[in-house]
């Protein structure tokens, strides 16, 4: 979707200046974390998850198989569900 939504535009900018909007966006949700306002706070999360969706798109990663591949079902380091891994 994000890619239909915005590719045009995120292509025009590059992924430097996304990045750059992605670390901003990233800022914004520790702001929103701070405050007891839980709608700020679904809608700066909303708004990471889309810019880092833009960002992979820019650069031809597809977000859902990397993350599918990565997390199937189970931790990636101790192969568990839930993750039993020591450092958590």
């Amino acid at each position: 979707m994000m890619q239909r939504l915005y590719f045009h535009s995120d292509s025009r900018r590059g992924a430097e200046k996304t990045f750059s909007w992605l670390k901003e966006e990233i800022n914004e949700l520790g702001e929103a974390m701070e405050s007891t306002d839980t709608e700020a706070l679904k809608n700066e999360f909303a708004d990471v998850i889309a810019w880092v969706a833009s960002l992979a798109n820019l650069l031809e990663i597809n977000l859902e198989r990397a993350v599918l591949e990565k997390y199937p079902n189970r931790c990636p380091k101790c192969n568990l569900l839930p993750c039993r891994c020591h450092f958590r």
